[in-house]
């Protein structure tokens, strides 16, 4: 591989794009290999990432092996053969290496093609844990053959990478065609073209070119000596240190980082820079009297976030603020706030929930809250359709509103609650309903700092971090299946009180393929174990009016026990209800049974929340444990990242999370950070725009 060129045996010419297949010793059925990893082109192939890497530079003695320990060792293979066991049921292969110092077995156990691939005679290089030192062995090593003529330098004697491999494609083939492409095409790893907006902005009038970033001069800003994108790549598959390995990856992150946030901080930019403002600041004529007619009174932290919000409802560019609060912090209140102020204006509202219950709630608080000040409030789902006699200025609705028949005229706000049950795609076609007005989203699932700066980097943050007086503590329990018959003893006795409770289940059916709970078969078991007490069913596939009814008997109190699914997740808010009982809790996320949670305790009164579970792996008992020690939204959220993920946190196809290849959202929060200043000190540099002919042409 390393051969110079020369004219008697020339290099074909090769460019990042290129196909794999142009690569020598890659034909049609290595290129199917490849296909499977995703690796089609060049680039691809150099963006692979290892997945960790094996210090290789020192080979270990065999006589100087450790038990239990890894090494890498050389030697000359001075015998191989097959012995079967057990009336030929099973075999093993082996290989005896020596290397002056002693002699290696490398046994493996059941993989008669392993035959083939070493004789007598083969140098081989092996790594592995020796598991015996009578004789010294090791089972199922990696190993490699170096052939006649080949560099040892790209598979020995320094640090090695190890790449996600499939079936029929080795370590040695991918590293050598790695290799073989970073000899021919480095010249082209240049940095990055950041100068084009890769998404058509959809709140903006129309698409623009976003200000050339010049990423040299971006990273020179930075404390940090960066290494340049072709360096970096190099480094990322054949580092000199591990530091160098490590500094690589986070240089080709910083450069995903960088895109990304260009991306959304110039579509912000355009939008500011394209839409009329729109006062919606108000006047008190009306929010005055609704704040008296409260039975209580805001928090300092509402009233901060209130003041926030005036000021960007007051301002020539439209409010884009995502309000965050744990469960029970009072974000309903300022919505209505936020609404009272643009009605104020002349405006109207738009209210976007993601289920129909919810959306039922929102209608009947405020309604309830908009009545004395003649406000007129309609609602909107698939299934029903509220309108008052007079024209709403308060449009409350689940994904109807988005239909094409639902029109708002002078829409001057939109407020979008849970956000995160929504994509950013809907997020903007409810807004493109108006003239790019005002938007509130909400959201009662804290969002971690690392998710925050990425899937909402266009939008400005208010927290809502204290809570209303007069609510009651909330204690979670962990219990096992076997305690249960104790459980309903106990919410016997609260609810002898005359305390209500919810009894969640996963699924809405049994499954005969393991034990999980169904809230059908669990209503009907309840119904004879909590006698006299009336239990309730509910669940998402239920009619809308009898999923209505439901509620409004169990706010009323006339239904004691609610057995439900995770459909009550959002927006429930009943103060009597103090019990939640939620069987088969592994079979939830950390964030969701804090929202599950959230739904108790809303009164005076202390509630339990009692999670049952049999799981005994170490992940689940983790969890559980977590949400048991702390009612921290925030601290449970960072905790969930690291546990599932930022694709399972968010749903990726939903949530618009890019699919990072050397981005950590769990460790890189620093470099999303430092992205996100370097572009917004970029794009207030106010760079010169391209003219609309050139734009015409970088976009063909």
């Amino acid at each position: 591989m390393t051969t110079a060129d020369s004219p008697a045996n020339p290099r074909t010419v090769v460019h990042l794009h290129d196909s794999v297949d142009r690569l020598p010793g890659v034909g049609p059925e290595r290129a199917v290999l490849l296909a499977r990893l995703g690796i089609r082109t060049l680039e691809e192939l150099l963006l692979t990432s290892p997945r960790r890497y094996e210090d290789r530079r020192h080979f270990v003695p065999i006589v100087q092996l450790q038990l239990g320990g890894s090494a890498a060792v050389s030697g000359t293979v001075v015998a191989a053969g097959t012995v079967f066991f057990r009336q030929r049921t099973k075999r093993v292969f082996e290989i005896v290496l020596d290397d002056g110092t002693a002699r290696l077995h490398c046994r493996w156990w059941n993989l008669p093609f392993m035959e083939r691939l070493f004789a007598v005679g083969d140098r081989v290089m092996a790594f592995g844990k020796c598991h015996s030192l009578k004789p010294r062995t090791m089972d199922h090593p990696e190993t490699e053959t170096l052939e006649h003529g080949e560099d040892p330098t790209v598979h020995l004697a320094r640090i090695v990478p190890v790449y996600p491999l499939t079936e029929g494609l080795g370590q040695r083939i991918l590293r050598s065609l790695v290799w073989e492409t970073l000899e021919r095409v480095t010249h082209e790893l240049v940095e990055p073209s950041l100068n084009i907006v890769p998404v058509r902005p959809t709140d903006a009038p129309d698409a623009s070119i976003a200000p050339v970033m010049d990423l040299t001069v971006a990273l020179a800003a930075s404390t940090i000596q960066w290494p340049s994108r072709a360096q970096a790549i190099h480094d990322l598959h054949f580092p000199r240190t591990p530091a160098d390995a490590d500094l690589a990856r986070k240089r080709l992150a910083l450069d995903e980082f960088i895109a990304f946030q260009l991306n959304i901080q110039s579509r912000r930019q355009i939008l500011e820079s394209r839409a009329h403002p729109i006062p919606c600041g108000g006047d008190n004529r009306m929010i005055r009297p609704f704040l008296a007619s409260l039975p209580f009174r805001l928090t300092e932290s509402q009233t901060q976030v209130l003041r926030v919000i005036r000021t960007d409802l007051s301002g020539d560019t439209p409010m884009r603020r995502l309000l965050q609060g744990d469960v029970g912090s009072g974000k309903t209140v300022v919505a209505a706030c936020a609404a009272i102020m643009a009605i104020e204006s002349g405006w109207r509202v738009a209210l976007m929930v993601p289920t129909e219950i919810l959306a039922g709630q929102h209608y009947a608080s405020f309604e309830h809250w908009f009545r004395p000040l003649n406000l007129s409030v309609a609602l909107r789902t698939g299934s029903e359709q509220k309108s008052p006699t007079t024209e709403p200025v308060l449009t409350i609705g689940t994904h109807a509103l988005l239909q094409v028949s639902a029109e708002f005229e002078r829409l001057g706000l939109v407020i979008i609650d849970e956000q995160h049950k929504f994509g950013i795609a809907q997020r903007e076609t409810l807004v493109r309903k108006g003239h790019y007005p005002h938007l509130l989203v909400m959201t009662a699932t804290p969002i971690p700092r690392t998710l925050g700066l990425t899937l909402y980097g266009d939008l400005d943050v208010s927290t809502l971090n204290q809570f209303p007086t007069g609510r009651g503590t909330v204690r979670t329990h962990v219990r096992s299946p076997e305690v249960l018959p104790k459980v309903w003893d106990f919410v016997k006795r609260e609810l002898a009180k005359g305390r209500q409770a919810y009894v969640v289940c996963p699924r809405v059916l049994e499954s005969d393929n393991d034990d999980v709970k169904a809230v059908t078969r669990e209503f009907e078991r309840l119904q004879g174990v909590l006698v006299p007490y009336h239990v309730g069913l509910l669940h998402g596939q239920l009619p809308s009016d009898q999923k209505e009814s439901v509620m409004k008997e169990f706010r009323s109190g006339d239904i004691h026990v609610l057995v439900a699914t995770s459909v009550i997740e959002v927006g429930v808010d009943v103060p009597n209800a103090t019990l939640m009982v939620i069987e088969n809790a592994e079979q939830f996320g950390l964030a969701q049974l804090h929202q599950l949670r959230g739904r108790i305790g809303r009164g005076g009164h202390d509630g339990h929340c009692i999670l049952v579970s049999s799981a005994n792996n170490e992940e689940a008992q983790q969890r559980l444990k977590i949400l048991a020690e702390t009612r921290d939204g925030f601290e449970i959220a960072e905790a969930d990242l690291r546990m599932r993920g930022p694709g399972e946190l968010t749903g990726r196809q939903q949530s618009g999370l890019p699919p990072f290849r050397f981005g950590d959202l769990i460790n890189d929060r620093g470099m999303i950070e430092l992205a996100r200043e370097l572009v917004k000190h970029h794009l207030h540099q106010g760079c010169p725009k391209p003219s609309r002919a050139s734009r015409k042409t970088e976009l063909s």
